[in-house]
C-alpha cells in the first residue's frame, strides 16, 4: 500500500511538471543557400515596427543586419532573427534580400549579381505562402544566366549574371526568386534557395554578337573605338577582343575558331 501511493504521488508530480513545462517558441530561421561552383551570398534581414507598434528606432525607417559583407567573415548558412527589440522598439522581421554573386574570373572586378528575396508578414493570403515539409524544410528555385559583352577600346569581355524565379517544375518566370512566409510559419524551420545556372550565354546587348558554328564573333563596328559596334547586317567584319585571362581572342567562348590554344 505504501509503495503504491509513492507510485500514485510520483506519478501526480510528474504529471503536475509535465502540465506546468512551458515550450519556448525558436525566434529564428536558417537560410541555407544551394548555389553552382563560384557563387557566393550577401545577406540583409530587414526589420520594421511588430504590429501595432508606433514606435521607431531612431533616425531609421527600418532596421536591419547584414551577414556576409566584404568585411565581415563569411558564414555557409545564416540564422535569422524573428523578432528583435532595438531602442526599446519591438521589430519584426519584413524582408529577406539576399545578393546572388557570381564569379566568372580571379580578378577583383570579375564578378557580377542578382538579388532575390523572402518576404516575411504577420499573415498572408494562403495562396500566397510558402510550404515546409513534416521536417520543417521550405525551398525556392531560381536559374542565373551569364550574359556577356566587351568594354573599352580593347574590347576586354566582361560578363553579367541575371536570375529569375523558377516554379518547383522548373519553369523560368519573369521575376526574380521569391517566396513569402508568415511570421509563424518560420520558427524553427529551413529556408533553402536552390539556383541552377543556365546551359548557354548569350550576348547582353542584342546584334552585336553573330551566332556561329563553335560559338559568337564580335562585330567590329565602324572600329574599336565604337563602343556598342552594332553589326546592322555585316556577317563579314569581325574584332577580337580580350578574354578575362588577357588571350586576345575571336570567337567566344572558345577563343579561336579551332578551340582555345
Amino acid at each position: 500500500m505504501r509503495n503504491l501511493k509513492r507510485g500514485l504521488l510520483l506519478s501526480g508530480c510528474l504529471g503536475l511538471l509535465v502540465g506546468c513545462t512551458t515550450v519556448k517558441t525558436p525566434n529564428t530561421f536558417t537560410f541555407v543557400p544551394d548555389f553552382p561552383p563560384g557563387f557566393k551570398y550577401e545577406l540583409k534581414a530587414i526589420y520594421l515596427p511588430a504590429a501595432g507598434e508606433t514606435c521607431r528606432v531612431p533616425g531609421k525607417p527600418d532596421f536591419w543586419v547584414s551577414f556576409n559583407k566584404p568585411t565581415m567573415e563569411y558564414v555557409s548558412t545564416a540564422e535569422i532573427e524573428l523578432y528583435k527589440t532595438v531602442s526599446d522598439c519591438p521589430l519584426a522581421l519584413n524582408k529577406v534580400e539576399i545578393k546572388l554573386i557570381g564569379f566568372y574570373g580571379k580578378g577583383r572586378s570579375n564578378f557580377s549579381m542578382d538579388y532575390a528575396s523572402i518576404f516575411v508578414r504577420p499573415e498572408l493570403l494562403e495562396r500566397l505562402k510558402g510550404t515546409f515539409n513534416e521536417d520543417g524544410a521550405g525551398e525556392f528555385y531560381g536559374e542565373c544566366r551569364w550574359s556577356f559583352r566587351t568594354v573599352g577600346p580593347h574590347r576586354f569581355l566582361i560578363k553579367l549574371l541575371t536570375c529569375k524565379n523558377m516554379d518547383a517544375q522548373g519553369n523560368v518566370l519573369r521575376t526574380r526568386p521569391s517566396t513569402a512566409y508568415t511570421l509563424t510559419q518560420l520558427e524553427g524551420k529551413t529556408v533553402t534557395l536552390k539556383v541552377r545556372l543556365a546551359s548557354e550565354e548569350l550576348p547582353a546587348i542584342g546584334d552585336t554578337w553573330i551566332k556561329v558554328t563553335r560559338g559568337w564573333k564580335r562585330c567590329m563596328g565602324e572600329n574599336f573605338e565604337d563602343q556598342y559596334a552594332f553589326c546592322y547586317g555585316n556577317d563579314t567584319n569581325f574584332s577580337t577582343f580580350k578574354m578575362v585571362d588577357g588571350r586576345v581572342c575571336t570567337i567566344y567562348p572558345g577563343c579561336t575558331e579551332q578551340g582555345a590554344p
